[in-house]
């Protein structure tokens, strides 16, 4: 039997494959420590052929994606000045294919596959948590709190704040219904209970603003264009004022507490202390790419044991910015943070200057509660992570003409079709086959 190719790579005719593809990549990404290589090479096996199947649709002209490339590449060469030469080269070959995986699905996928395909992706791992998660004790702060299948109650918040926001997306975004309301009632009812139980005060203040922001930003698409970027100013305005006098007047302090958390958020500020100190060995470049938390070295000995790692894996300094300047430096904390802005920037200016770009407010909202989770997690700069694979595919998108109105849902507010907006770091339009 002959497949089709459109069946496979091309965007809105392959909703089967890529609710399957995405599925997949969400499980191994969840728990491939859990099931080891075999789980990765399933991840590969899902992307690396649509190449061979169109390889023009699959991978574009990469003179394009310089922008996008430029980290992973920068992280690869850290291997000549690492501490630990062994550990970067392999991590760097895994992060810059895990990018190419992620742009290949970016150019498969349309926004309502990548939606649909989140949520059917984070359900199975959210389920999957439920049947075999477990419940660990935590020596910072005297709590228990259900981890799922993970080692980290943290990870299990985070997929379960992505099948919220996707399921929000789903219904409200894009009107799905039929067999997807259901669908994303039960997901959306089971992300709920385990943001609860996993009591992680980052990933259900983030959920919550994300989701708060998306309905706001939503909101702006009842006026035009015009109107809507004044709005928008203002509102940042207000925002910014408000959260500065929230912050004097003691509001995190209280928030925190009723998260069970203190003003030294469990450790971190210390942590955080300790990452800004191990970043001044070398502030330009770095010590190399993932050449901190090694086994043997001192520095990374000591703060396994101060924070009861026993595993000594698995730990990092809990801000992305932090991280990135102890292991990649100046340098390559300039090359992510210009990737992280240009998604954010990119999309919302889409959003603000479309008659109705639900698609772009989808890629807006995941950029959104990528950048806001920055600060307090690590989720972008790992190979074989939902939160790299988003952020590449959101990065990757602003290279493609904005998208048609044929190929958007029936909005919920009348007004004129969409018109293409270019990349605002290109010159102009990037088609597919170019």
């Amino acid at each position: 039997m002959k497949i089709a190719k459109a069946s496979l790579v091309k965007p809105g005719e392959n909703l089967l494959y890529g609710v399957f593809a995405l599925t997949v990549s969400y499980f191994v990404f969840a728990y491939s420590g859990r099931f080891g290589q075999v789980s990765i090479l399933l991840y590969y096996a899902v992307w690396l052929p649509l190449v061979l199947v169109d390889y023009r649709r699959a991978l574009g002209n990469y003179v394009k994606y310089v922008w996008i490339f430029a980290f992973a590449i920068f992280a690869l060469l850290s291997v000549f000045w690492s501490a630990a030469p062994g550990t970067t080269a392999r991590a760097g070959v895994q992060y810059l294919t895990h990018v190419i995986c992620a742009l290949i699905a970016m150019r498969a996928l349309d926004v309502k596959t990548l939606t649909l395909g989140s949520v059917t992706g984070a359900g199975v791992v959210l389920a999957y948590s439920m049947l075999f998660g477990v419940y660990h004790f935590d020596p910072l702060d005297g709590t228990v709190s259900f981890v799922g299948a993970f080692d980290s109650k943290n990870q299990l918040g985070f997929y379960a704040s992505l099948a919220v926001f996707f399921c929000f997306s789903a219904v409200i975004l894009l009107k799905q219904r039929r067999v997807w309301l259901p669908v994303c009632g039960v997901v959306g009812l089971l992300a709920a209970y385990c943001l609860y139980a996993s009591q992680s005060a980052t990933s259900v203040l983030t959920t919550a603003a994300v989701l708060g922001l998306t309905v706001g930003m939503q909101v702006f698409s009842l006026l035009p264009p015009k109107s809507r970027k004044l709005l928008f100013i203002a509102a940042t305005i207000f925002g910014t004022i408000t959260v500065i006098a929230a912050v004097y007047g003691g509001a995190i302090d209280s928030v925190l507490g009723a998260f069970g958390k203190d003003s030294t958020l469990t450790g971190r500020t210390y942590l955080w202390q300790q990452g800004i100190e191990a970043a001044r060995a070398s502030p330009v470049i770095g010590i190399g790419y993932q050449a901190y938390w090694v086994r043997g070295f001192s520095e990374a000995e000591r703060l396994w044991e101060e924070f009861f790692i026993g595993s000594r894996g698995g730990f990092h300094f809990h801000n992305t910015y932090i991280e990135t300047m102890v292991e990649l430096g100046a340098v390559g904390l300039l090359l992510l943070t210009g990737l992280f802005l240009s998604g954010l920037f990119g999309h919302l200016k889409r959003v603000l200057t479309q008659q109705h770009g639900f698609e772009s407010l989808v890629l807006f909202g995941i950029s959104a509660l990528l950048f806001v989770r920055s600060f307090a997690e690590i989720d972008v700069i790992f190979p074989y992570q939902i939160g790299s694979f988003l952020l590449y595919i959101t990065a990757g998108k602003l290279t493609l003409p904005a998208p048609q109105s044929a190929s958007t849902p029936t909005p919920m507010f009348s007004g004129d079709a969409m018109q293409p907006l270019a990349h605002p770091l290109a010159a102009g339009s990037v088609y597919p086959y170019r």
